[in-house]
């Protein structure tokens, strides 16, 4: 095989096939050219044309055969469709590239018939052997294939063996020697498909699906990786998909963000309340909506959610949704990057999302959405990045809804529907084991415990658990902590479920998808108009990142099952009028009875990659000068909490650059005599050689030359250290 190809870049028409031709002539010849040097005749070789075809305005080139023009813009849209589920009408379809596949024949294999099975008596099998097919045991014969010869019929189950070779014929089928002494395997039953499995659960099936869902999620995850354009979301892989029942909770996800996935689940039921007349229009094939709105299911403004209803065939039922959450690297806000140190308002954080129809009926709402992201005081800086990282949440959830009407067509509604609900009821079964055996050995078989998290700027967390043996259920109570903030450290009620149903998930040792199940035996109190549940217009961009990781470690802390892992995502962003970038930067875990904190991770609620050093700067103005391991820093203890890091970044232009970050005055705390970890700092190294410090939430402005570093804090250790 020879594969050429050229970049045409012209719009499709009568212009660009002229072009194309003379293009597709000259990459004929050359691949026939390859071909001819590897000993190939001319009339050995076939060859296929292929072109490279995309919406004008979009990244994102498909695959099609060539053709007509009316063809190729046929078959582009089918495909487009099958991806995306829209089609843009008002755009014209742009030629990127051709290619050429030239094949060479090595020429046929023998076409002579053999001769057919001369002997005296039926063909008999060599031996017998037990093998389990068609869901039970049977005593199967065995068949030698050198005793084979055409002609010769064997009804399944059976088993060929030869040299090199075993074919399996399942019951159902029969196998045949053809004239040119060929295997044939034909279906003599008709395949049963249906709800044969039942609805009742099955702990075999209780298992298959768990895994079904589950890899669903993770092939919308692939899908998004593959299709984004930014290097957040392409790259960091700073996104989250999940499936969700027809009435809005989580079923399983792919092991994602956390800090998405726990509440995700609230922006799906938000948009089934707002499209439930008479609130709002009823929801309708071929919709899909995208919201960021703290206050109605979201989470912070970077964070948008595409969620898509997943309608039976007909379109008349709504049978599931599915959900993909990314964040966006830029979405307006005060500062380039919409991770802002200063906002004291939502507004200041970026654009407001809430509820907006962003695909009616297949059409994607392109114009409108343009208009959205360019609204408000603080609009999103580069709108085309926002619209194709949309597009590519957009198709991943595609792929969702592709494969949940596979699987339902493979089992039946019924049993999807009755193994959504079984795969809940065993997350929230393995919880209530949990929650028993914590609380198993307290007085009076009721567990209580309490833990008061001090922050930077003096906010405090107040968590208090009650475990109960007799009803295997419990209570998180936050009443005590710090009422609303002024900075934007306020974090959502969605941000705080998600904490909690992260924590409980990871108290169960079965690998089991996390889900709406695991919180049922829990009742979660959190007091209105407090940082964890504030009122509009708070400001909230450190609340999904910064909060929810000191949530997370405060609910360990009240469990005393573990050291404070480093506390803080340690958010940098930076920026100008052309470039915006977002990263998390990692540090150690925290130690626990029989094991040491990881070296630097990203911890807890996040769980996204650093950018590749060089793709960072293949597409940004910086160079990475340093990301190491602060070897040594990590909290002493019995168990030594995970160190820190340290990441230098040299900018090349000048940037705008913030750094939104925690435990720069408080250590992540110790536990059961374990010392606590080191505070991190930040500072920037001016080319002039003076040196600015910072605080946990800074903004300045930095000159090419510049090098901002981040020292992330290390864990805490655990357990008193031997002498």
């Amino acid at each position: 095989t020879a594969i050429a190809s050229r970049t045409i870049e012209r719009p499709l028409g009568a212009a660009a096939r002229a072009v194309v031709d003379a293009a597709f002539g000259e990459l004929t010849a050359q691949a026939h050219a390859q071909l001819a040097a590897q000993g190939f005749e001319e009339a050995q070789i076939s060859c296929k044309r292929r072109v490279h075809a995309r919406y004008e305005g979009t990244d994102t080139a498909l695959l099609v055969d060539d053709g007509t023009a009316a063809e190729i813009q046929s078959r582009f849209e089918a495909a487009y469709r099958g991806r995306y589920s829209f089609l843009m009408n008002d755009k014209p379809l742009v030629i990127e590239a051709v290619s050429i596949e030239a094949i060479g024949a090595s020429g046929k294999g023998p076409s002579a018939a053999y001769p057919a099975a001369a002997r005296a008596a039926a063909l008999t099998a060599s031996a017998t052997r037990p093998a389990y097919l068609a869901g039970r045991w049977h005593q199967v014969p065995v068949y030698v294939r050198e005793t084979m010869a055409p002609g010769d019929a064997i009804d399944g189950p059976a088993i060929i063996a030869e040299p090199h070779a075993t074919t399996v014929v399942e019951p159902g089928w029969r196998l045949r020697v053809s004239s040119l002494n060929h295997l044939e395997l034909q279906r003599t039953m008709p395949v049963v498909r249906g709800a044969a499995i039942g609805t009742s659960v099955d702990p075999v099936m209780l298992e298959v699906f768990s895994n079904l869902f589950m890899a669903i999620a993770e092939q919308m995850g692939l899908r998004l990786a593959n299709t984004a354009y930014s290097v957040n979301i392409k790259e960091r892989l700073d996104f989250s998909c999940a499936l969700f029942d027809q009435h809005g909770e989580l079923i399983a996800n792919a092991p994602h963000m956390p800090v998405h996935l726990g509440s995700m689940g609230e922006s799906v039921r938000a948009v089934i309340r707002d499209n439930t007349p008479p609130q709002g229009n009823a929801i309708r094939p071929g919709n899909v909506y995208m919201l960021n709105a703290p206050y109605n299911g979201g989470t912070h403004l970077p964070d948008i959610t595409v969620i898509t209803p997943v309608f039976d065939r007909d379109g008349t039922r709504i049978l599931f949704y599915v959900g993909s959450r990314g964040h966006h690297a830029d979405i307006g806000g005060l500062t380039p990057g919409s991770m802002p140190s200063e906002s004291t308002v939502v507004e200041e954080e970026g654009v407001l999302i809430d509820n907006f129809l962003l695909i009616e009926a297949g059409r994607l709402r392109e114009s409108e959405a343009r208009t959205l992201l360019g609204s408000g005081p603080y609009p999103a800086r580069n709108v085309e990045q926002n619209l194709a990282d949309l597009r590519a949440m957009i198709a991943a959830n595609e792929k969702g809804v592709q494969e949940l009407h596979r699987i339902t067509a493979q089992y039946g509604l019924e049993v999807v529907h009755a193994y959504m609900q079984h795969v809940q009821d065993n997350a929230e079964e393995a919880v209530r084991r949990v929650i028993a055996a914590l609380a198993a050995n307290a007085p009076s078989g009721k567990w209580v415990g309490e833990f008061a998290y001090e922050m930077d700027h003096g906010a405090l967390i107040k968590v208090k658990i009650v475990l109960e043996a007799a009803t295997r259920s419990g209570v998180i109570d936050f009443s005590g902590t710090s009422m609303q903030l002024p900075n934007n450290f306020n974090a959502p009620s969605a941000v705080c479920y998600a904490a909690v149903l992260y924590v409980f998930r990871s108290l169960v040792e079965e690998d089991i998808p996390l889900n709406a199940g695991c919180l049922k035996p829990l009742q979660i109190l959190i007091p209105r108009g407090s940082m964890l549940n504030p009122h509009y217009p708070a400001a909230v961009v450190a609340g999904n990142v910064e909060t929810s990781q000191c949530l997370t470690d405060a609910l360990y802390g009240a469990l005393g099952v573990m050291s404070a892992s480093q506390g803080t995502m340690n958010n940098f962003s930076f920026g100008n009028a052309n470039y915006q970038y977002y990263e998390t930067i990692a540090a150690g875990s925290g130690a626990g009875p029989g094991f040491h904190g990881a070296t630097p991770v990203q911890t807890h609620m996040t769980n996204s990659r650093m950018t590749d050093p060089e793709v960072l700067e293949f597409r940004y103005p910086v160079l990475v000068e340093e990301h190491s391991i602060r070897y040594g820093s990590g909290g002493k203890g019995r168990w030594n909490g995970g160190p820190g890091a340290l990441r230098r970044i040299r900018f090349l232009e000048a940037m705008e650059a913030s750094i939104l970050s925690g435990h720069r005055r408080v250590p992540p705390y110790g536990m059961a005599g374990g010392a606590p970890g080191e505070v991190g700092r930040n500072w920037v190294e001016h080319s002039d050689g003076t040196v600015t410090r910072f605080g946990g939430a800074a903004t300045t402005p930095c000159a090419p030359g510049d090098v901002f570093v981040i020292q992330t804090p290390s864990a805490g250790g655990y357990g008193v250290a031997d002498p």
